[in-house]
This record gives C-alpha cells, sequence and structure tokens, in this order.
C-alpha cells in the first residue's frame, strides 16, 4: 500500500506490546488505526463532540471503534480489494472529520487523519468523481465569472436544485452559500521592514477562503479589531512571483476529499508566502477553525519538512491570540457593553473544541459587561464541510444538528448567535434561525467608538 500522509510519527506506536493488535498490511498507517484499545469510550452520550454518527444512530458500528475494527478487517485481509468494498467505504463517509476522538478518546485515535487517507486511497483507485472535484476545487470554482450568478438561481430555483440533486448529488432540500457581492479587499501594504521599532506588534491575518469570498465582513472586524488594539496588520497574501491568480488557500478542501497532492501544492505556496513573517517571528492569525488549524495539525503529516513545523508554532486562530496577548499585558483595548445585546448563544466549531480553542472564546465573551452568554453543549453541527449538501447525508446532518444544536436555538430566538465556523453559520442559517456573527464581529460591536 503507498501511502499518501506521512504517519512516521506512529512508527513506534504498538512496538512490544503483544495486545496492539497492529494489522499485517499498511504499515504506519495500520499502526495510527491500532492505537484503539477497545474501550468503547467513543459509544456514549457523554458531554463532548464523540462521536456525531454514533450520536443519531446508536450503531457501534459507526463510532471511531467501529471505525477501527473495519479497517483492521480490511488490513489484515490479503486481498487489497477488501480495503476498498462497498460497506468500508460507507462506514468511512459518516465519518464528519469532526477531530473530537482526537481530543476526547483516552487513547487520542485521530480517525478524521485515517480518513484522509482513506479518501486518497480510495481517489487513487476509484478517480476522483465530479462532486468530490467540486468541493475540492472550490478555491478555483468562486473565481469564475457568473458564479455568484448561478449559486443565486439554483437556490431560487427549485428546478434547477432538483436538477443538480440527480447529477451530482447536492441535496435540492439546502441552500448552497452565496458569495459576497465583493470580496474581502486586500489594501495596500507596507514592506515587511515598516516600523522596526514596532517588531512586537506586527501580526499576520489569514483571511481564508471561505471568509474571503463568503463573509468579508469578519475579515475586516478582526483587521479593525486588531488595528484599534495597536497592532500591525499584514495581510497573508501570495509571493510576487506565484504563479495562480487568487488568493492564498490552506487546501483544506482538497485534503478532506482525498487530493493530497492537491492539498500539498497549497501548503507550498502557503509556507512560501509566510516564510518571511515567520523568520521575522510574527504570530500568524487566523479565523476559520478548519483552516487555520490546517496549518498546525495536517500541514505536518504532509512530508514539508521544518518549514511546516515553524509555522505550526506561530499559528493562533484569534481567540487564542488575544487571550495570550491579554495574559502577557500586552494587549490594550478593552470592551465595552454591546448595545441592545443582553443574551448571547455560542455554538462551537468542532475544531475549535479540538483543541481547547473555546475556553478563550469565553474568556473574551465574560469581559463583554452586562452580557449573559451560554454555550451550547452540542456535538457536531451537521454540515461538517461538504457533508450537509450531499444528498444522501441530508437526513443525517439534520440528525446532527437536533440532537442540542437546533433545540437550544429554538429555546432563545432573542439570543444573539455566535459561531466562527463557515459550515456551522450555514447549517444554522438554512435552518431559518438567524445568521451567527463570528467572533471577530461581536468583539468589534464592544470596542470603544473613535470620537
Amino acid at each position: 500500500m503507498k501511502l499518501f500522509l506521512d504517519w512516521s510519527s506512529y512508527e513506534n506506536a504498538g512496538m512490544g506490546d503483544a495486545y496492539a493488535d497492529i494489522p499485517k498490511h499498511g504499515a504506519d498507517f495500520a499502526k495510527a488505526v491500532a492505537v484503539c484499545i477497545g474501550s468503547r469510550q467513543c459509544e456514549k452520550d457523554a458531554k463532548g463532540v464523540m462521536c456525531p454518527s454514533f450520536r443519531i444512530t446508536q450503531n457501534p458500528g459507526l463510532s471511531p471503534g467501529g471505525r477501527v475494527r473495519a479497517l483492521k478487517a480490511a488490513l489484515n485481509a490479503d486481498d487489497a480489494a477488501a480495503f476498498f468494498n462497498a460497506e468500508l467505504a460507507e462506514t468511512m463517509a459518516l465519518c464528519v472529520s469532526c477531530k473530537g476522538c482526537k481530543r476526547e478518546c483516552e487513547n487520542e485515535v485521530d480517525m478524521a487523519l485515517i480518513k484522509a487517507e482513506f479518501l486518497a486511497q480510495q481517489v487513487s483507485r476509484n478517480g476522483v468523481s465530479l462532486r468530490r472535484r467540486l468541493w475540492a476545487e472550490l478555491p478555483k470554482v468562486l473565481r469564475w465569472p457568473g458564479m455568484r450568478s448561478l449559486i443565486v438561481w439554483r437556490n431560487k430555483s427549485p428546478l434547477l436544485a432538483k436538477l443538480a440533486e440527480l447529477g451530482l448529488g447536492i441535496s435540492a432540500r439546502v441552500s448552497l452559500p452565496v458569495p459576497a457581492q465583493m470580496p474581502f479587499q486586500i489594501p495596500s501594504q507596507s514592506p515587511l521592514s515598516l516600523h522596526p521599532e514596532l517588531a512586537d506588534k506586527q501580526v499576520v491575518l489569514l483571511v481564508d477562503t471561505f471568509n474571503y469570498y463568503f463573509n468579508p465582513a469578519a475579515a475586516a472586524a478582526a483587521k479593525k479589531l486588531l488595528t484599534r488594539a495597536g497592532y500591525y496588520v499584514h495581510i497573508a497574501t501570495p509571493l510576487a512571483d506565484d504563479t495562480e491568480d487568487r488568493p492564498l488557500c490552506c487546501g483544506r478542501t482538497y485534503f478532506s476529499n482525498g487530493m493530497i497532492d492537491k492539498a500539498r501544492t497549497e501548503a507550498q505556496r502557503m509556507l512560501a508566502a509566510l516564510a518571511d513573517h515567520i523568520a521575522a517571528g510574527r504570530s500568524i492569525i487566523g479565523l476559520e477553525p478548519s483552516c487555520i488549524l490546517s496549518l498546525r495539525d495536517e500541514y505536518l503529516k504532509l512530508g514539508l519538512g521544518e518549514p511546516a513545523q515553524k509555522l505550526a508554532e506561530k499559528v493562533l486562530l484569534l481567540e487564542e491570540f488575544i487571550v495570550r496577548e491579554q495574559a502577557a499585558k500586552r494587549w490594550a483595548l478593552a470592551f465595552n457593553a454591546i448595545p441592545g445585546v443582553s443574551s448571547l448563544l455560542l455554538h462551537g466549531h468542532c475544531h475549535q473544541k479540538a483543541v481547547g480553542a473555546i475556553k478563550s472564546v469565553r474568556k473574551l465573551l465574560k469581559q463583554l459587561p452586562d452580557l449573559k452568554f451560554e454555550l451550547i453543549e452540542a456535538s457536531c453541527c451537521g454540515m461538517a464541510g461538504n457533508f450537509g449538501v450531499e444528498a444522501e447525508h441530508y437526513d443525517q446532518a439534520q440528525a446532527m444538528a437536533e440532537l442540542a444544536l437546533f433545540p437550544a436555538l429554538r429555546a432563545e430566538p432573542a439570543a444573539l448567535l455566535v459561531s466562527n465556523g463557515f459550515s456551522c453559520q450555514q447549517q444554522i442559517g438554512n435552518a431559518g434561525f438567524t445568521k451567527p456573527l463570528h467572533l471577530a464581529e461581536v468583539l468589534c460591536l464592544a470596542i470603544p467608538s473613535q470620537d
């Protein structure tokens, strides 16, 4: 089996353990699968994220442990075709890559990463379906002339939506996200050597594909917030000799659709663009959890060496950066009460929860005077990238949202909604609730006005 990701960190996993039950085939990938100790903790309906597909079905085969058992059986078979059977493919398809198991499993089974390798194997053997290619190439597709108009037309036309479902498997029951009239506008920027006396106050804002095209207000709010706090904000942009006529992208859409080589190419663009910033010691700040955490996690599995490790050490979500700066007494901006807002509901993206970033969000919200806020104790919202808009997964996606998220929103219809995840925002908006704000937008509402 040719592996597409770097699994060398598992090289010694289970070695010398007679009970590790490492499969015969799959090398270090098989060892990553075998770190599961079969405790069945993932088959409980406790607080936390793990495991959305088990929770809605109560089927042990759809828990991380169940997937491990299925993968072991396939990797132990002498017939390589066992790894590509339809039953295993469906079992893995219902994993929403929430990373809940990586944080909540006592042995940190990384099923999201295992699924990425599985999909890469599937794509290598069977090719890329048109729908999967559409999702993967989203950063390029969004630059096509007329794409916004086409999406608006599809959303308004039941006939066109049904045709897209029949032809591509995109559910007609879901509205697709519509790009903003104008994407995020990157301001003219000074040379990197600007104001050397302010070296410790220069940061880099990474505007991901989703906030760039769909929610530029969040990116603008983050820039305003950091600027008002006394930082000089560099916007991450491609190098001058970059041959791609489009913004930087983390490669997440490629990675999560089995196109690892293209994900690696996007990562190399990113590393090249950020190299000078990293050398200068600047923090790289991001807004979209799944994108920014790709730089801290997935990049380390793409065989990119020391540059990827150095980048991972400098990358922070906005909330993590602010809390870190406050702890170091470097954050000079205080927050006011938000006029007319007394209650707030917070829905955390699964990847925020997986790295513990929700703690930082809560610390910041506690600083807003006269605000009562509540964290919704929910698992995955169900959208999970493109999962929730795929016709065959729509019902499961809605069931995931109905476990806790939608009931909590119905219980407090007047509360301000906050969610940083783009897919979470779409799931909530598509269900008829007010579309949530990004934390950056909320904090901007709470900064003192400049007279």
